[in-house]
């Protein structure tokens, strides 16, 4: 049975207040003033591989737009390991997603953050952290660093706003693949993928 059309609305008009708090809080810290579009959450999942036997590593969950999706993509609650930053986000994913690991913590230091579980092995990476807001030295750090955590071959899938990847070719050992300019999202997003070279 689907939820009523007001129950739905008030829950989307929460997320986008929870979201936009966070982004007044926080603004290098989140990427947009509004949560991630379902169409672009479902095309970002589309990369996970729920079969693989691997976990699945989603960094900057935020609101969880894109935990739901990966998520409905088959992954096990216990199979996705959420990264979040935000002391109140990572609360609220912990109350909407009962069963998967939520971790509050710094996904450019993934070692300490994950702790014991710091050498685990990922099917994939799907990726919201806000990456233009660093300098790229640090974006070509995190890229490396999670691409030594998926197999060969295996995606990470980044968010951005802007035109270009966010994290520049020729500066490490990955290649870089445009996989989709979602315009119905606000603002309009795209898709980069990268893997090992």
């Amino acid at each position: 049975m689907t939820r009523p059309l007001g129950k739905k609305l008030a829950e989307k008009f929460g997320e986008e207040i929870r979201f936009f708090k966070g982004w007044m809080h926080g603004p290098k810290a989140v990427g947009s003033i509004l949560p991630t579009s379902s169409i672009t959450a479902r095309r970002m999942a589309s990369v996970v591989n729920p079969h693989s036997g691997l976990p699945v590593l989603e960094l900057g969950p935020g609101t969880g737009v894109i935990t739901r999706a990966i998520l409905n993509r088959g992954v096990e609650p216990e199979n996705l390991c959420c990264v979040e930053y935000s002391a109140d986000f990572a609360a609220h994913l912990r109350e909407d997603f009962p069963g998967v690991n939520i971790i509050e913590g710094d996904a450019f230091n993934l070692d300490k953050t994950l702790g014991a579980h710091k050498d685990q092995m990922f099917d994939s990476v799907v990726s919201a952290v806000p990456l233009l807001n660093f300098p790229v030295g640090d974006r070509v750090k995190i890229i490396e660093d999670l691409l030594r955590r998926v197999p060969h071959g295996r995606p990470i899938v980044q968010i951005t706003y802007g035109p270009m990847s966010p994290v520049p070719a020729g500066r490490g050992n990955y290649k870089i693949e445009h996989l989709d300019f979602i315009i119905r999202n606000v603002p309009p997003a795209r898709l980069w993928i990268y893997r090992r070279a």
